[in-house]
């Protein structure tokens, strides 16, 4: 592992909301959700919001200069995509900064300041919160930043989800039950490759090599849009849009998480009948995994928490802990499963496994 100090996403939106004069610059490897924070403080603030994608920003994409004919003087009117002409505090991303054109670098430039920031002759409205995302250095996909903006930001590294992290957010977050197990048994594919691992993990992003797609926050979820289509493409189409988004070894992987979801019982079979429904083979992990993450998207009411649990307590007791651990977890769900009798039940009996 490397020795350094890193944010989780969680911790970094919580930074930048306690120092609104602060400008703090978000870094971290590609695909791990840094953009997403936008909407992590929109809903903290109420805040409009403004995405500025500054790689694909021109400068004459800031502003226009107007004349003042009374004072013979000029100013400028800034482009609507800052939201600034409403007068009011917003939030300001300025997402891949370090991969913009220097001249767009500089008219952002003054922004960044703590005291008079503005966007030209234009001041910044109290209270307004602005960021700024990039990639690591030894990503070497093209950032760069002059020294003079170094001094103004709060630099800090957003770290990787690992696999659990991740799966807590894909619970609330519609992705597909399959790509949810998927993670599970292959946590290695979240790693990082500073952690070293790099040259014999398949899945992730490599900076010593050329790679066309690997496996990211959001390649995964990218993946999960594809599999829910899956009735809708045949099997090679399928396989060929994963391999696009994850990788040809994610992609192999994934179909053959899919063959293991044609293979298990219904969920009717299960909620009827939870003494008799067939229970996939012991040892089959694969199956398993997606069998307890979709019925931590299927179950829809106590009764059908109720009755899975007891289905499930005929499997190793490491799938019980899943099934019970990701309910508690799940946003939408954790209080039906809390005010669930047979859950209390199955948690007093079983705590001595959390």
């Amino acid at each position: 592992m490397n020795d350094r100090e890193t944010l989780t996403l969680q911790e970094a939106g919580e930074l930048i909301l306690a120092n609104r004069k602060g400008r703090v610059y978000l870094m971290g490897e590609p695909g791990i959700g840094k953009s997403s924070l936008i909407s992590y403080l929109e809903e903290q603030t109420g805040y409009p919001t403004a995405y500025v994608d500054v790689p694909n920003l021109d400068v004459g994409d800031g502003a226009m200069p107007v004349l003042d004919h009374e004072t013979k003087t000029t100013g400028f009117y800034p482009n609507k995509r800052f939201k600034l002409h409403e007068g009011e505090p917003v939030i300001i991303m300025l997402d891949e900064y370090t991969k913009g054109e220097d001249p767009v670098k500089k008219m952002l430039h003054p922004m960044l300041e703590i005291k008079n920031p503005r966007f030209g002759d234009i001041p910044i409205p109290e209270g307004s919160i602005i960021f700024l995302t990039g990639n690591l250095d030894s990503d070497g996909v093209g950032d760069s930043m002059d020294a003079h903006t170094t001094m103004r930001l709060t630099k800090v590294e957003v770290s990787k989800p690992i696999a659990d992290e991740w799966l807590v957010w894909a619970a609330d977050n519609n992705i597909h039950p399959v790509i949810m197990a998927w993670v599970n048994r292959t946590p290695q594919a979240l790693a990082s490759y500073r952690d070293g691992d790099q040259d014999s993990n398949p899945y992730i992003f490599n900076p010593t090599k050329v790679q066309d797609s690997v496996v990211t926050p959001r390649t995964l979820e990218i993946a999960s849009d594809w599999v829910w289509q899956r009735d809708n493409l045949t099997h090679n189409a399928l396989r060929a849009a994963l391999t696009g988004c994850v990788g040809q070894s994610a992609s192999h992987s994934i179909m053959a998480f899919l063959a293991h979801q044609d293979s298990l019982p219904s969920w009717d079979s299960i909620i009827n009948d939870p003494l008799g429904a067939k229970l996939p083979e012991e040892g089959n992990a694969g199956a398993l995994a997606v069998l307890v993450f979709g019925a931590v998207e299927r179950v829809q009411s106590k009764d059908e928490v109720t009755q899975f649990i007891k289905y499930l307590e005929r499997a190793e007791e490491e799938w019980q802990c899943l099934f019970c651990i990701s309910l508690a977890k799940h946003k939408h769900k954790q209080e039906m499963a809390f005010t669930c009798r047979a859950f209390a039940e199955w948690l007093a009996k079983n705590e001595d496994l959390l």
